[in-house]
C-alpha cells in the first residue's frame, strides 16, 4: 500500500474505488515537463534562500533532470495510486535521492503547484496557437491577393444581396482571425503571472523569494493575493473563451465551404485530399473535414461551459472540483491546434470556380442598390430612390427580365432622372468597382486592405 502524503492524520487507508475515482494521473501526466520545470526553479530558490542546503538543491535538481529524461524516453512508470503528476514525480525523486527529495515540497502546496503547471502549459500552448494563426492569416491573404479579380454574390439572410470580390469575402475571415490572435496575445499577459509561493491558500512563514522563481521561469509578474491565486481558473476560462470565439469563426468559414462545394452553389472544389466518399453512393464527394470543423466547435463550446459550471458556485479558496479543469483544457488545445493546421492546409487545396461565381453575381437583381445610388446622385432622396428602384425590380420580375436586360427607355418609365448612362452601372463588375468607400469591395480598396493586413502580419 502506497503511503499518502497526508497519512499522519488518517487511520484508514484510501479505498481502491476512491483512488480510482479521484486520480488525475491518467490525463494530468501531460503536465510533466512543466511540473519538473517549476520544481527545478523552486529548488533553486529554496537553496538560494538557505531553506535547504546547496548540496540538497544540487541533488534535487539532478534527480529531477534524470526523471525528465526517463519520462521523455518512455521509461517512467506512472502509478495511479499516487493520484497526480505532482506526487508521481515527487515519489520518484524521494526514491531516487532519499530524504532530500522530501524537502522539495517545502513552502509550496499542490494547490499552487498545479496553478503553476497550468500557467506554464497555457503559456506554451497559447504561443503555439498564435503562431498557427499567423500562418493561417498569411494563407488567406495570399489566396485573396491571388484571386483579386473574381466576383461572387455577397449574401444577407442567405439571399443574394450585392456583388463583392471573392478577395473581400476571404479577407473578412482574415480580419476575424486577426482579432482572435490579438485576443490570445492579450490573454497571454494574464496567463504570464507566477502563482507559486501562495502555498495552500495563505502563503508561508518561510523566507521564500517569489520574484526569483518568476524570473527563473520567465514570468512577467507575481500574483498578489494567495487566496485568489489558488482558487482562480480565470486564465483557463479566458483561454477556452478565446478558443470558442476562434472556433466559431472557423465554423462559419467551414459552413460556407460546405455550401460552396455543393452542386447547388458549385463555387469551389475541395481537393480529394480533404474530402471523403460514400460507402454506398459512388458519385459522392463529401466535405467531411469542413463538416468536422463545424462539429468540433460544439466540443470547444462545451468545454468552456463545463468549466464555467464547475467554477460558478465554488467558495474560496481551492476545492477539488477544480481538478475538472484539465480535461476540457487539454481537449480544447488539441482540437484548436489540429483544426487551425488542417484548415490552413485545406485552403491551399481549394479551386475557385470563377465562371460560376460571376454568373451568380450577375444573376437576379443584386445591383438594385446601385440604381438607387444612381438616383441619389441625381438628387433624389434615398427613400424615394429606394421606392423607385423597387418598382423597377417589380417591373423586371413581371416581364421575366433581369435588370441588365431592361432598356434605358424602360428604366425611364419609372423616373425622368434616369438616362442612358444607367446601362453602364448595373452589371456586377461596375457595381464592385464603384464601392470605393474605405473598407469597401472595390479592387482598389481590397488591394489596399490586403497590403495593410500583410504589413501588420510582418510587424
Amino acid at each position: 500500500m502506497t503511503k499518502k502524503p497526508w497519512a499522519g492524520r488518517f487511520t484508514e487507508a484510501t479505498s481502491k474505488s476512491a483512488e480510482k475515482y479521484t486520480e488525475s494521473i491518467s490525463y494530468d501526466r501531460q503536465l510533466w515537463r512543466y511540473d519538473i520545470e517549476g520544481s527545478i526553479a523552486h529548488a533553486r530558490m529554496l537553496a538560494k534562500q538557505g531553506i535547504i542546503t546547496k548540496k540538497e538543491g544540487v541533488s534535487i535538481i539532478k534527480g529531477l533532470k534524470e526523471i525528465y529524461r526517463d519520462i521523455e524516453e518512455g521509461r517512467f512508470v506512472f502509478r495511479e495510486e499516487l493520484e497526480d503528476i505532482h506526487m508521481n514525480i515527487e515519489s520518484a525523486l524521494i526514491k531516487r535521492i532519499g530524504d532530500a527529495g522530501g524537502k522539495l515540497h517545502t513552502a509550496r502546496s499542490r494547490n499552487d503547484q498545479v496553478a503553476l503547471d497550468i500557467r506554464l502549459y497555457l503559456r506554451a500552448e497559447t504561443s503555439g496557437i498564435i503562431g498557427l494563426l499567423l500562418v493561417l492569416e498569411k494563407r488567406l491573404a495570399e489566396i485573396a491577393e491571388r484571386h483579386l479579380g473574381i466576383i461572387l454574390p455577397g449574401y444577407t439572410h442567405t439571399q443574394r444581396a450585392q456583388p463583392v470580390l471573392l478577395s473581400h469575402h476571404l479577407m473578412a475571415y482574415a480580419q476575424m482571425l486577426e482579432r482572435d490572435r490579438e485576443r490570445f496575445s492579450d490573454a497571454m499577459r494574464r496567463i504570464n503571472i507566477m502563482p507559486l509561493g501562495s502555498c495552500a491558500l495563505a502563503g508561508t512563514s518561510l523566507p521564500i523569494d517569489r520574484a526569483y522563481v518568476a524570473e527563473q521561469l520567465g514570468f512577467g509578474g507575481v500574483s498578489e493575493n494567495s487566496i485568489d491565486t489558488v482558487s482562480d481558473r480565470d486564465a483557463v476560462i479566458e483561454f477556452l473563451s478565446c478558443s470558442s470565439i476562434l472556433m466559431m469563426h472557423i465554423s462559419r468559414m467551414a459552413e460556407e465551404l460546405v455550401l460552396w462545394s455543393s452542386e447547388e452553389f458549385s463555387f469551389i472544389e475541395i481537393s480529394d485530399a480533404f474530402t471523403t466518399g460514400s460507402s454506398i453512393m459512388p458519385q459522392k464527394k463529401n466535405p467531411d473535414v469542413a463538416e468536422l470543423m463545424r462539429g468540433r466547435t460544439g466540443r470547444v463550446f462545451g468545454n468552456l461551459v463545463a468549466l464555467l459550471t464547475v467554477m460558478k458556485g465554488l467558495p474560496l479558496s481551492y476545492n477539488r472540483d477544480m481538478q475538472e479543469d484539465k480535461e476540457p483544457l487539454f481537449d480544447t488545445c488539441d482540437t484548436v491546434k489540429a483544426t487551425v493546421s488542417v484548415l490552413t492546409e485545406m485552403l491551399g487545396s481549394i479551386t475557385f470556380k470563377r465562371d460560376n461565381m460571376e454568373g451568380s453575381a450577375d444573376a437576379a437583381f443584386s445591383t438594385a442598390t446601385d440604381i438607387a445610388e444612381y438616383l441619389v446622385r441625381k438628387g433624389m432622396p434615398f427613400r424615394k430612390a429606394h421606392e423607385v428602384t423597387g418598382k423597377i425590380v417589380r417591373y423586371a420580375i413581371d416581364n421575366s427580365r433581369t435588370l441588365a436586360e431592361l432598356t434605358p427607355a424602360e428604366y425611364a418609365l419609372h423616373s425622368a432622372l434616369i438616362e442612358n448612362d444607367i446601362i453602364g452601372l448595373i452589371d456586377a463588375t461596375a457595381s464592385v468597382n464603384a464601392k470605393k468607400s474605405y473598407g469597401g469591395t472595390s479592387p482598389e480598396m481590397v488591394r489596399e486592405q490586403i497590403a495593410r493586413f500583410k504589413k501588420r502580419l510582418r510587424a
